[in-house]
Parts: structure tokens; C-alpha cells; sequence
């Protein structure tokens, strides 16, 4: 309302938005200084708000893997800002994702452009063969672009289930489902080390560069073996430790890529 407008020192020049960094101030005569970001008039459109919301996201210091955060945590806040704000958030140069698209084996024609985030490292769907009726997990699915893919493949009668740890991804690819009106397809909150789905039930699972992540891989394994029926199959894209990492990467910004 208005008192709030002229508590907060707001000029004569609206929409206004302020962005704070853990709430507004206690003390109220803080309010007028202690905002991170300011938007007014022409400048405060809803693409200009989400680029600042991300770019305030990825200035917050993030802690690393050896100052008592768990992986889970620190993959977890690096993916949820690159849903929100996009690949650019991500420290570092990822990539182009539409340039990248061609490098890893994808068609632009299959590729669903929200669902892109350019954070895979290859293209599962390759070696995964998807038929038609079949029922796809996908480890760590994050907008959902391969799902998308995978959908098509399976058609109608099959179904994908894309399963990952980031509320902020899961928002994001449902979003995109329900805006494509794709049926087949469904987004599961969870950790790929304790899957929610049933015993014996999936075709194929697939996964693009998540796996790597995890903390304990032996029990993602485990996971698949618990899903797949007999004969089922695993198409995985990923990266693999060759040597031990200097410690340099050991840091929440090499798991953050």
C-alpha cells in the first residue's frame, strides 16, 4: 500500500521493485539504504527483474564441499539458481547451449528451447534405442529436455518420468510441459540415490552428466538395478574421474559445472 511505498523511501517513479538480500531490515530507517537492487519505470520490466534476481543469486557466496555443506546442498543451490536465472548464472563459461546442441549429438528440430540449460556433457538418447511404449526414467532431469525427446520417442502409449533434487528445475519443466500440453511426461521430486519409483517397472533408465554428482554412486546403481525390469537397459552421458582431482576443483564451483 502506500504507507509501505513511503516507508520504504519508493519515488515518484513507478512500478518499483526493491530487492532485498534476507528479508527487509528490522529498523525501519534502514529500509531506504539497505535494498540490494532497484528497478523504476521503463526499466522495471519482468525480464530486467529476473535477470537481477539471478544475478544477486549467483553473487551470493556459496560454501564449498570442505566447509561442512553437504554435495546434496551445494549442487542443489547452483542448479537452482541456473533454473531461475539461466545458463550465465553458472560460474564460470558453460557454454552456448544452442552451439553446444550440434557438439553433443542433438537436432535442433527435437529440442525443446526452454528446456535447455546447456548443463548435459553428451546425448543418452543415442544409445538408449527408445521404442514406442516403453517407460523411461531419467536420473537428475533437471528443465526436462531429454525427457521431452524421450516422450516422442516412446509416444502415447509410453511414459517418462523425470526425476530431480531442485524444486526450481521441477517448477520449470512442468511449467513447460503444461504449456506444450505434453501428457506422456511427469516431473518426481527426489535423490537419484532413493529413487521415488516402484520396483521392476521402468524400461530404460537414462542420464546426462548427473551421476558424477552424487555421493555415493554405488547406491544410484543400486537404484537402477531397483527400478528396471529384467532386460532393461541404462543409457548414461556423463564424465569419469581418471586420476585424483587437484584441489583446486575440489570446490562447490567445479560441482556447480
Amino acid at each position: 500500500g502506500e504507507e509501505v511505498a513511503l516507508a520504504l523511501g519508493v519515488g515518484g517513479a513507478l512500478p518499483t521493485v526493491r530487492l532485498y538480500r534476507g528479508g527487509l531490515p528490522v529498523d525501519s530507517a534502514k529500509l531506504q539504504s539497505a535494498h540490494a537492487a532497484e528497478l523504476s519505470g521503463p526499466d522495471c520490466t519482468k525480464l530486467a527483474v529476473e535477470k537481477q534476481v539471478g544475478a544477486l543469486s549467483a553473487a551470493i557466496v556459496k560454501p564449498t564441499a570442505g566447509a561442512g555443506a553437504g554435495v546434496h546442498d551445494v549442487v542443489r543451490s547452483a542448479y537452482a539458481q541456473t533454473a531461475v536465472g539461466g545458463a550465465g548464472v553458472l560460474p564460470d563459461d558453460v557454454g552456448n547451449p544452442q552451439k553446444r546442441r550440434a557438439l553433443l549429438g542433438y537436432n535442433d528440430s527435437e529440442v525443446t528451447e526452454s528446456a535447455d540449460l546447456g548443463l548435459g556433457c553428451g546425448n543418452p538418447l543415442t544409445a538408449a534405442k527408445l521404442q514406442p511404449g516403453e517407460v523411461v526414467v531419467d536420473l537428475g532431469s533437471g528443465a526436462g529436455m531429454d525427457c521431452f525427446i524421450a516422450g516422442r520417442y516412446v509416444g502415447e502409449k509410453g511414459h517418462v518420468i523425470g526425476v530431480d533434487m531442485t524444486p526450481e528445475m521441477l517448477a520449470k519443466a512442468r511449467a513447460t510441459a503444461k504449456k506444450d500440453s505434453v501428457k506422456n511426461v511427469s516431473f518426481r521430486l527426489g535423490e537419484i540415490e532413493h529413487l521415488p519409483v516402484g520396483d521392476n517397472v521402468v524400461d530404460c533408465v537414462i542420464s546426462n552428466c548427473v551421476i558424477n554428482l552424487s555421493p555415493d554412486k554405488q547406491q544410484v546403481y543400486r537404484e537402477m538395478n531397483r527400478i528396471l525390469v529384467p532386460g532393461g537397459r541404462v543409457a548414461i552421458s556423463d564424465v569419469q574421474r581418471m586420476s585424483e582431482l587437484p584441489e583446486a576443483l575440489k570446490t562447490a564451483q567445479s560441482y556447480a559445472c
